[in-house]
């Protein structure tokens, strides 16, 4: 069961702000996403490709899938035809077959890097000096990656109570964010997403510059497990 009001209050806080709202549908019947896109929402996430590939194929064909997941390359060619946005991108090889498999499809698939910020192995990412690597690799191979785009980075706060680290962790993404978007050998127009927030810290996440948020139990109720 969806909660239409806080949508609607969300949907008008993003928008005013120009913030992307991404509704995180992960494990929630196709039922629900649909009276959500019936209010206006299009942009959706899922972090189960086939969960992803089986609501693609049920649901409206103007519906922006988001993969929000941690992906793995031998999975990439099932999403490649249609997703909107790869998030959590962490490492090269995925971004190499990311880039293939889009070639395939004669399209060109939009990215987001995974920052690690976070006080917890469990999550994934890179560091800054990764991320610095990775763009100077990324910028002697671009030739050979015209079917991928990076649009920005993207990164999970510590799951704690204590306010203070959740900002410092999303004031350090914010701050790598403005030094790539700025940056000789990237400089590009489309690097233009800071995605940081959830539903416990998305208000912190806009403060701390984050331009575009996942928010999934606010709006579907806490998640149902597989």
């Amino acid at each position: 069961m969806i909660n239409a009001g806080a949508w609607q209050q969300l949907h008008n806080e993003c928008a005013s702000k120009d913030i992307q709202l991404v509704a995180v549908s992960k494990t929630k019947p196709a039922a629900d996403i649909e009276a959500l896109y019936k209010l206006g929402q299009r942009d959706f996430g899922e972090n189960y490709v086939q969960e992803l590939v089986d609501k693609q194929g049920q649901l409206p064909k103007d519906i922006n899938w988001h993969y929000i997941g941690h992906l793995q390359s031998n999975k990439v060619k099932y999403i490649a035809p249609f997703v909107h946005l790869i998030h959590a991108v962490d490492s090269f090889k995925l971004l190499i077959e990311i880039n293939k498999q889009a070639q395939k499809n004669n399209r060109v698939i939009d990215v987001l890097l995974q920052m690690h910020i976070a006080d917890e192995e469990t999550k994934f990412g890179m560091d800054e000096r990764d991320l610095v690597e990775f763009f100077q690799y990324y910028d002697a191979q671009k030739e050979q990656l015209q079917h991928v785009r990076i649009r920005g980075l993207m990164a999970m706060a510590t799951n704690t109570d204590d306010e203070t680290q959740v900002r410092t962790e999303f004031h350090r993404l914010h701050n790598t964010f403005k030094t790539f978007q700025s940056s000789e050998f990237l400089g590009k127009s489309y690097f233009d997403t800071c995605s940081i927030g959830m539903s416990s810290d998305y208000k912190i996440a806009i403060e701390e510059g984050g331009n575009m948020i996942r928010v999934g139990s606010l709006l579907f109720g806490e998640r149902q497990y597989h």
